[in-house]
């Protein structure tokens, strides 16, 4: 695990997190949540032990796509995280309010104190990877995240129109004077298959990932397309039942990106 940048530990995570990943895009909309619990899920399908922090404080949706409820939790040594039916770790925000319609209004202050307190206070046990569900933008609070949570690695997501890759490119702009390692791009939603003739379209048009690509040093990890089927299984809280041969090359290129940013930290070490 690699040390906070910009800034020291509020407080030391509760448990012993070997790889902490970060998942965003900078813009709402891309399908970053659902990328989020894809890839926890794929991850805890290969057999690795998985973790969820809900960063999207404001906005968060994680419990809902996985049919978790609170609340959390305290039983005087730590807050006990949320356990899916796959055994994924998750604390969210979703856990602390009334209902699923009882909005998180508060100040950036609280928002970013809480994201520290999901971090250092939580019991998250031995964990391979825990993933960071990022809240759209780049102001005040992924910058506590990036500044205040040892990352890794970051993910980012986008969807083909060029709106979205000129958002994403900020976001990796903010992650590169950060100094927090890009592991790669996840296209979302760039593809779907017609169910009658199995013709594939591209609802959105072209893609202008390549836009992104060619400013960035970030590999490609992988289109994910448009598909009813996890639009089912996330509406109603089972999206760890989604599979897909594209969600597993993503996963593969993940694993190879996280195992190549090591070798090279590594050698500068």
């Amino acid at each position: 695990m690699s040390a906070a940048r910009g800034g020291v530990l509020a407080r030391l995570p509760k448990g012993d997190l070997q790889q902490i990943i970060a998942v965003g895009s900078g813009k709402g909309g891309v399908g970053k949540s659902s990328v989020t619990s894809l890839l926890a899920s794929q991850l805890a399908r290969e057999g690795h032990t998985v973790g969820i922090l809900d960063a999207d404080i404001t906005g968060p949706s994680i419990p809902l796509l996985f049919g978790q409820k609170g609340p959390l939790k305290d039983r005087g040594h730590g807050i006990e995280p949320s356990i899916t039916p796959h055994g994924i770790r998750l604390v969210s925000s979703q856990f602390l309010v009334e209902s699923e319609d009882t909005p998180v209004i508060w100040r950036g202050p609280m928002v970013t104190r809480l994201i520290t307190q999901f971090f250092g206070q939580v019991n998250w046990g031995p964990l391979e990877y825990l993933l960071l569900d990022m809240p759209p933008g780049t102001s005040d609070v992924p910058l506590t995240v990036f500044q205040t949570i040892p990352i890794d690695g970051m993910v980012f997501v986008t969807t083909p129109q060029e709106l979205s890759a000129l958002i994403v490119r900020k976001a990796i702009v903010m992650a590169e004077e950060l100094h927090v390692p890009l592991l790669g791009l996840v296209e979302n939603m760039g593809e779907v298959k017609c169910p009658h003739c199995g013709e594939v379209f591209n609802p959105y048009g072209k893609s202008h990932s390549e836009a992104i690509l060619g400013h960035h040093d970030v590999p490609l990890l992988g289109r994910l397309p448009v598909d009813p089927k996890l639009s089912e299984l996330g509406d109603s809280g089972q999206i760890g039942e989604y599979t897909s041969g594209s969600l597993e090359q993503v996963t593969r290129a993940l694993l190879a990106s996280i195992s190549d940013t090591k070798k090279r930290s590594l050698k500068v070490l």
